[in-house]
């Protein structure tokens, strides 16, 4: 797990009373870039600009006050990660549990105790913290260090809806290493996962585009997710892909397309449709990669529907 370090952080504070903002500019000084706002409006556009780590928010702020505040910022896909802590001179129970039904962690009381204030803000960023890593973790395929399958069909749904929105075009990618059982069988298993990392880490050094990423599909298959891309485009990065697994070089003496390791890969283009989901792309590319595989491997193949019929 990365080490925590308070000072990449960023923190906004969003209080109507420019005094207090000082206040708690000077307390928190060393923990990071601290953004501020003086009414809840202007608050909410630095969020979602922004994605703070945690917010400090005053509950008596008008016209909208910070309970409204916290809630929209819930709400929001851009802002709902952002850990929330109430600033409030109303120390009632009431007050506390309303604080917490809006969705803050915590609250801190005025007048401000520095020492207080700073250790609630070190706790909470650090939770905040361990929690990132630990699901950065549970993303991520244990072996090649790719995304795993399971953050893919998240992923991949959030980002199909998005394009769908805008009506922009994207791409799916999959991609097989040819005769892959035969290298284990005549390399070994260990040697075989050793491969399986070089393959892994070259399709991820070639895929860095933003927004675009990579995945362990399973097995010896991996999944790519290229958005806005033109077809032009997409044509090159096939090309590309298995040019650089052949540059890698890794012996495979029992392949029948090469005495290297290769790859076939197959590639489906499009806007997303409205009403349809991303299983159309992905059924798309797993045909072209069939029609790859079927036409001697160490290649690819873009999905058409002129070829639909030939693939069965």
């Amino acid at each position: 797990m990365p080490a925590y370090s308070p000072k990449k952080s960023t923190l906004l504070i969003i209080d109507d009373d420019v005094n207090l903002i000082r206040i708690l500019s000077q307390i928190l000084k060393d923990f990071g870039r601290i953004l501020f706002a003086v009414d809840g409006d202007h608050g909410l556009q630095i969020a979602r600009e922004h994605n703070p780590d945690l917010i400090l928010l005053d509950v008596g702020m008008r016209p909208m006050d910070g309970f409204e505040v916290c809630r929209r910022l819930k709400n929001d896909d851009r802002t709902s990660n952002s850990t929330i802590i109430f600033v409030t001179a109303n120390t009632g129970m009431e007050t506390e549990v309303a604080c917490l039904n809006a969705g803050a962690v915590d609250f801190i009381t005025k007048p401000l105790n520095p020492p207080v204030v700073q250790a609630r803000v070190r706790t909470h960023l650090r939770l905040k913290h361990d929690s990132a890593a630990l699901e950065s973790q549970a993303q991520r395929d244990g072996l090649t260090g790719l995304y795993n399958r399971r953050y893919f069909d998240k992923a991949i749904n959030a980002e199909y809806s998005r394009l769908q929105r805008h009506q922009l075009p994207m791409a799916i990618v999959l991609i097989d290493i040819d005769y892959f059982k035969k290298y284990n069988d005549t390399y070994g298993h260990l040697a075989g996962d050793v491969a399986l990392r070089a393959v892994a880490h070259a399709i991820e050094a070639a895929t860095k585009r933003p927004g675009e990423f990579v995945a362990r599909y399973g097995g010896e298959e991996f999944v790519v997710v290229l958005p806005q891309i033109d077809e032009q485009t997409l044509k090159q990065y096939g090309q590309m892909i298995c040019h650089e697994i052949r540059a890698l070089e890794i012996p495979h003496s029992t392949s029948e397309t090469c005495q290297h390791i290769t790859i076939s890969a197959g590639l489906a283009h499009g806007i997303p449709a409205i009403d349809s989901s991303p299983q159309v792309l992905i059924d798309q590319a797993d045909q072209a990669l069939y029609r790859a595989k079927r036409l001697g491997r160490n290649r690819y193949e873009i999905f058409s529907a002129q070829n639909k019929s030939k693939v069965s």
